[in-house]
């Protein structure tokens, strides 16, 4: 009649715990510790894509690898979005570009080289430089 169950003991999930995931909490803890760590809490966030851009970067040292024998060299036409500043140059060179590293400007000023960057953006760092001067001397 029971066929080995007991008198309830087949009805529902009722002999294995309750069915699926139920239980984690109470009954079957030990087993949520072995068999899924990691299986509540904060998991993280991933950024949508969408919003993610990388810039394409170019060193100092590799711009005479890629384009010798020119002195003019307009690297935002070719794609690159900034300059960084490793490796060293040994001609003078004019480059613009829409951004670059300290190191990279200083490095080309000592070859007594020209780097061009949109007047937007050295303007504005200007201004916020001089705010920031004046708010400190302010006080």
């Amino acid at each position: 009649m029971t066929h080995g169950k007991g008198k309830k003991g087949g009805r529902g999930a009722g002999l294995r715990g309750g069915r699926g995931n139920a239980g984690l909490c109470k009954h079957k803890f030990m087993y949520m510790n072995k068999y899924m760590p990691g299986h509540f809490g904060v998991h993280g966030f991933k950024r949508p894509q969408g919003i993610l851009k990388e810039d394409k970067t170019i060193n100092i040292g590799d711009i005479e690898e890629k384009f010798p024998g020119k002195k003019i060299i307009n690297l935002t036409e070719e794609g690159y979005d900034k300059l960084l500043g490793a490796g060293q140059i040994k001609s003078k060179l004019k480059i613009t570009v829409n951004s670059a590293s300290e190191k990279a400007i200083d490095k080309i000023k000592e070859q007594g080289g020209d780097i061009i960057l949109p007047t937007k953006d050295i303007s504005e760092k200007e201004n916020i430089e001089s705010k920031v001067q004046e708010k400190i001397e302010d006080k």
